[in-house]
């Protein structure tokens, strides 16, 4: 056989260090990903080749698999079927002690597992899958080098770019190297790869490399390997780099045809020249490769045979022999799992296959289905159907597409890859009108599955034709496996096609059925009209017996309420939808309703009963199997918990709802709202650092900009408990974008009173007024007591900072006054804010009292919650010190500066330290110039700080004071310096909390 490869590795340094590099890394347990692009011939799979060599000689574990070209249309996970499988050869027995008790989901990926768990009916399967493949590889990582190399990613399906995806952002501290191969010419500007590497290469374990073409020396000493003493002279080197341009693969082919004596090829098209090697092999070669070019990226020997026998070709010798040729002519290679055989190069697949007649492509590829459907074990049971469905699609043979498409969605159905499920879906739906009535009613499988739609809609007394698949039946499949591959756009539309079908006073369950899903779709997109489609649904089905599309159409809209409008009414709804669910035998809708219920008495009723009704809920989902409604519990009870401020029991349901969800594959799911929700009890029990870290870590997760709006609240409460309110503002800024017009009152409430927070702290009173209108004017406050009290607490504050009060600022208080009026504290967490509000509506009505401090001191101690305990006691401070009770003012701050250093509150105990500071009580001493402020001010600095306190510009200042405005310039910027704040608006906010300057104080 001719040398057409050089055996010697050209140039690459640099690349080739980058791997080598990622690997060290790898090793030492950061886990990394490295994409290799280029255009195709450029040398990607030899750039691999050879650092898998090097990656085992040092002692790497290696797995490599490839996307696979044609035959694949709805074949989902490929590369890593692959991948496994070749581990599964090499390690045997430990990938099998790796994979223990992760092998009902891993037989998904890999059927060598054995049986798959279930039928693949859970809507959170995939995720499940997909958290058992990271963990599997954590394992195989354990005290070794692990690399997977996935090839080809521009042919890839999407299950397995999002496998991918996941694995590379979920493997942390595993010593695993992930490196996949993509060609960039084939990159248009749709093409679904771009995106996925776009939102890879923003991770930091993610470096992207691109192959450049070989320049001129490196292209002579290409071809010096693979010619040897032929080596051409400077001219020819010279033509064979300007016309291959570099790219080392058409360098190979221009040697073979130099190599040939066909200098003249030289300057023909690089397909001419592949073809001609081609054509220049024996017939019946010819015929096997031009076979070989339609049965896939790479071809079984056994399914070749049988092709070429069906075709009436000679017999196994003369099949062997013609191989042979055309593997020592390197066209074809033996594959790698030794099975087969691949072409060398994709591009001499394409142009052998381009050079078809449409009659010989679609006859060929006729064989290859009718050979398959004959004996389908020539291929790997995996790839059995989606190839079988892909053949008779190219051989144009609808009547054999149709039924083949359909069992090949089923299939994908069951291994969770709902993409290929819906691809293969709608490749039915396109090719149903083009197939006979007696082929529809005779040839399709049954329904298949679709969540609780209703496939037999007949009548009681006659069943009609109800085993027949019909038209609607796989609009119903295709509508949620969009739903479930987060196609939600595309699921809107199926969904509008099908209500286009149905009549909905004949068939009024599957009209509902069909609303209810856009009315899920329209929530997933955080568009309006999902309410609208419930009630719709709930109209259609409300006077028909009980049923799971009713009790589901009760429950998602008990659950809206729950989220945005929660009242006595959605508690009824919420009741019967439990009801009905029991009636209609359908278990899962009825234990969701009873979370949703047990939230929504959390907010109208007995407290107590709630926590147990949830509790009780979260113990039914187990013996279910309904992993989704045991998190969704797990993670509403953390929620309902702390807003009776039990923060550390809300920590532990939230870790136990992450463990849960961790075991059961669901981190994709609801891990981001369990992590904030853990991240939340942290922070209001004082252990900010875990809670820091908590968010820190899971920032590189999947999904992790699922509720956004949350986390980056979160990050600004932490901002602002460092004091660094720059940052606390850009996180609420993110935070309040977020929202949406589908917000919820549990996000918005809580982000506007940070934002008010913030608001006070710079002094921007106008700023606090239009955040609190904005969160009250767009939000249903009906159940929100919890989340309202801080809010108007807060609002109050800012109003009774202000001196002389303004017009909007009386409107505003109120307001907040009626508002306070109607609220019902149901727990010490509770009354203890509903004391403070009403301390700050008396303050600001210039009737202040020590009760109202006193009293939510009191109530917060009970609760024991640092955050809101030490605001308390810094506010009964300020009273105590005003009323001349020095003792009772300094025991206040020297706890409040105590709980503050505990929990890591710069902001409080800064606060704390200053008031101490004035009153002479704490860590500052009284400034020898006696000016008593105990913030070292000198008496003209705090005559300047009294003229800011009042909103007063510089040139305002200098008028009151007799100075002029560069002095006035220079008091405002040491006063800056000495009360370490960023602004004018934050020293006025000071000089109002620490009442430096009180209402009735003459200023000049």
């Amino acid at each position: 056989m001719e040398q057409t490869v050089s055996p010697v590795f050209v140039g690459r340094g640099r690349e080739t260090g980058l791997l080598a590099a990622g690997l060290e890394r790898a090793g030492a347990g950061e886990p990394q990903a490295v994409l290799v692009g280029g255009e195709a011939g450029v040398g990607k799979t030899r750039l691999v080749e050879e650092f898998l060599v090097r990656a085992e000689a040092a002692g790497a574990v290696t797995a490599l698999g490839a996307c696979l070209e044609v035959g694949a249309e709805g074949l989902p996970y490929g590369p890593l079927s692959a991948a496994l499988r070749r581990l599964h050869r090499r390690l045997g027995p430990e990938l099998d002690d790796a994979a223990a008790g992760l092998e009902g989901n891993l037989a998904r990926l890999l059927p060598d597992f054995g049986e798959a768990d279930g039928e693949g009916n859970d809507e959170y399967g995939r995720a499940r899958l997909f958290e058992h493949t990271a963990r599997l590889f954590e394992r195989l990582a354990e005290g070794r080098t692990l690399v997977l190399v996935v090839e080809d990613l521009h042919w890839s399906d999407r299950s397995t770019r999002e496998l991918l995806a996941y694995l590379v952002r979920t493997l942390h501290r595993s010593r695993v190297l992930i490196v996949a191969t993509y060609r960039t010419d084939d990159l248009h500007r749709r093409h679904p790869l771009r995106p996925f590497l776009a939102e890879l290469e923003r991770l930091r374990t993610v470096q992207r490399l691109e192959l450049e073409r070989l320049d001129r020396p490196e292209v002579a000493a290409q071809l010096a390997g693979i010619l040897g003493p032929e080596t051409p002279g400077r001219d020819v080197v010279d033509r064979i780099h300007r016309r291959s341009e570099g790219n080392p693969f058409f360098v190979e082919e221009l040697a073979t045809a130099y190599r040939s004596g066909c200098l003249a090829c030289v300057t023909e098209s690089l397909r001419d020249i592949l073809l001609v090697r081609v054509e220049a092999l024996p017939e019946e070669t010819q015929r096997i490769v031009r076979i070989a070019a339609e049965g896939g990226s790479r071809i079984e020997h056994a399914l070749l045979a049988a092709v070429v026998a069906e075709s009436g070709a000679g017999g196994e010798d003369a099949l062997i022999s013609a191989l042979r040729t055309a593997v020592g002519a390197n066209i074809l290679r033996p594959d790698t799992d030794g099975e087969g055989y691949r072409f060398r190069h994709a591009l001499v697949r394409e142009a052998v296959s381009d050079d078809l007649l449409p009659g010989e492509r679609q006859g060929i590829n006729r064989r290859f289905a009718t050979v398959l459907e004959a004996d389908p074990e020539l291929v790997r049971a995996e790839q059995r159907t989606a190839r079988l469905a892909d053949y008779w699609y190219r051989a144009h043979q609808p009547a054999r597409a149709l039924p083949a498409a359909l069992d090949a969605a089923r299939v994908a159905r069951r291994r969770n890859a709902f993409a290929e499920q819906l691809k293969m879906l709608e490749r039915a739906l396109e090719l149903w009108d083009a197939v006979s009535e007696q082929t529809l009613a005779t040839t399709l499988r049954p329904y298949d599955w679709a969540d609780t739609y209703p496939p037999c809609a007949c009548e009681d007394d006659g069943h009609d034709g109800c085993e027949r698949l019909q038209l609607v039946d796989v609009l119903a499949e295709a509508v949620v496996a969009a739903r479930r591959a987060g196609d939600r756009d595309r699921g809107q539309s199926l969904a509008r096609r099908a209500l286009g079908l149905v009549d909905e006073t004949r068939n009024p369950l599957r009209a509902a059925w069909f609303r209810l899903q856009r009315a899920k779709m329209l929530d997933q997109l955080k568009r309006s009209g999902g309410l609208e489609e419930i009630q719709y649904a709930h109209r259609l089905v409300q006077d028909l017996g009980p049923s799971a599309v009713q009790a589901e159409a009760l429950a998602l809209e008990a659950a809206h309420g729950l989220l945005r409008n929660p009242g006595p009414a959605a508690v009824a709804t919420a009741e019967r939808a439990v009801a009905v669910a029991r009636q209609a035998d359908a278990p899962s809708v009825e234990v969701h309703a009873r979370v949703t219920l047990a939230g929504l008495l959390g907010d109208f009723d007995d407290g107590e009963r709630a926590l147990a009704l949830l509790a009780e809920a979260v113990e039914q989902a187990l013996p279910l199997g309904n992993d989704d409604v045991h998190t969704r519990g797990l993670n509403n009870l953390a929620s309902l918990l702390l807003s009776y401020g039990r923060a550390e029991e809300a920590v532990t349901a939230a870790r136990t709802g992450l463990d849960a969800a961790r075991r059961s594959g669901l981190l994709l799911n609801t891990g981001p709202i369990l992590t904030g929700n853990l991240a939340e009890a942290l922070l209001a029990a004082g252990r900010t650092e875990e809670a820091a870290a908590v968010l820190a870590d899971w920032d590189d997760k999947p999904e992790a900009d699922t509720h956004g709006e949350f986390m980056d609240r979160l990050r600004g409460e932490l901002a602002l408990l460092r004091g660094d309110t720059a940052e606390a503002e850009t996180h609420w800024a993110a935070a309040h974008a977020s929202g949406g017009g589908g917000a919820q009152p549990q996000h918005v409430l809580p982000t506007a009173a940070l934002g008010i927070r913030l608001a006070v702290r710079l002094g921007r009173p106008d700023q606090a007024r239009a955040r609190l209108a904005e969160a009250l004017d767009g939000t249903v406050l009906t159940g929100q007591d919890g989340h309202l009290l801080p809010l108007l607490t807060h609002a109050a504050e800012a109003e009774a900072d202000q001196h002389p009060r303004t017009p909007d600022g009386e409107a505003a208080l109120a307001r907040i006054g009626r508002l306070a009026e109607r609220l019902a504290p149901r727990c010490a967490l509770q009354r203890g804010w509903a004391a403070l509000l009403a301390g700050e509506l008396a303050r600001a009505a210039g009737r202040p009292t020590t009760e109202h401090r006193r009293t939510a001191v009191a109530e917060l101690r009970a609760a024991a919650l640092p955050g809101p305990l030490s605001y308390a006691l810094l506010r009964a401070a300020e009273d105590a010190a005003a009323t001349g009770a020095r003792d009772e003012a300094a025991a206040h701050l020297h706890e409040a500066a105590e709980l503050a250093r505990r929990r890591g509150d710069l902001t409080t105990r800064r606060d704390a330290e200053l008031l101490a500071g004035r009153l002479g009580l704490g860590h500052r001493a009284a400034p020898a110039n006696g000016s008593g402020d105990g913030l070292g001010l000198t008496p003209r600095e705090r005559d300047v700080l009294r003229q800011l306190a009042l909103g007063r510009s510089n040139r305002q200042i200098a008028e009151q004071l007799f100075i002029s405005p560069k002095t006035a310039s220079v008091h405002v910027s040491n006063i800056l310096a000495k009360l370490a704040v960023s602004g004018r608006g934050e020293a006025a906010a000071l000089a109002h909390r620490l009442r430096l300057f009180p209402e009735g104080e003459a200023v000049g």
